[in-house]
């Protein structure tokens, strides 16, 4: 199982928000290059990357910061927010990103996911943030009345990487994971889940380790750590 300690950016700060609300934001001190540094020397391979103000405009923001994150850590980096376009995509493979995360382009757009998958294979992860079961999009601010499940079903054979699931109720909230959710979710589709939303405790990351369930691909987690409540040191003997 993907440990993916998180770093959302806003601002050119690290972030978090509680339930996806922008009037519920905490900023942390380290910045998103240092918080990087040290999971890294903390010992993790991958990473989670939010573009908060790209999510917001619609394009890209804190490429540059990405840039350097990439040229000080060898860390495999799935970025997501802002992401509307191939050439979108395009910029962050030739970066070096590891997966790049579509969410409200791959709704809008299941033409441009498709084609974002044939060209880039392997390469393109889906991020489902969802509220009672409906996705919604935008940095959260859009409710649709779609189905996760539905459109999972719908794009299940378009080469997607993997999904990243949030419950929004969770986010934030370090109340834990909705892993009950998420475990009847990877029983009915094909392409591998990452729970993204509420860890609040190194128990909660052992529990979903623990279902050994190989459609369930790994785990985020971000307020949790920014908080104190999980050390890096202790997460990364999970790895």
């Amino acid at each position: 199982m993907i440990i993916f300690p998180a770093i959302d950016i806003k601002d050119g700060k690290c972030v978090r928000l509680i339930k996806g609300d922008f009037n519920k934001m905490t900023s942390y001190k380290d910045s998103p290059i240092a918080q990087a540094i040290k999971y890294f020397q903390g010992g993790f391979n991958d990473v989670h990357i939010v573009d908060l103000d790209g999510a917001i405009h619609g394009k890209s923001i804190n490429s540059i910061i990405v840039r350097e994150i990439i040229k000080k850590v060898k860390l495999k980096i799935q970025i997501g927010g802002g992401i509307r376009t191939i050439d979108d995509v395009n910029s962050w493979i030739e970066m070096g990103v590891d997966k790049v995360v579509m969410g409200t382009a791959a709704v809008e757009n299941t033409g441009l996911l498709e084609t974002a998958c044939s060209k880039f294979q392997n390469k393109i992860a889906v991020a489902l943030d969802v509220k009672d079961g409906l996705i919604a999009l935008s940095g959260w601010k859009k409710q649709t009345n779609i189905s996760a499940i539905d459109f999972i079903k719908k794009i299940q054979n378009f080469g997607v990487s993997r999904i990243i699931y949030t419950d929004i109720y969770k986010d934030g909230t370090k109340q834990g994971p909705n892993i009950k959710d998420t475990v009847e979710l990877s029983s009915k589709v094909k392409i591998p889940l990452v729970i993204s939303g509420g860890v609040s405790s190194l128990e909660d990351v052992k529990k979903i380790k623990s279902l050994n369930n190989p459609n369930i691909e790994g785990v985020i987690i971000g307020k949790a750590i920014y908080d104190g409540d999980i050390k890096i040191s202790d997460l990364a003997e999970l790895i």
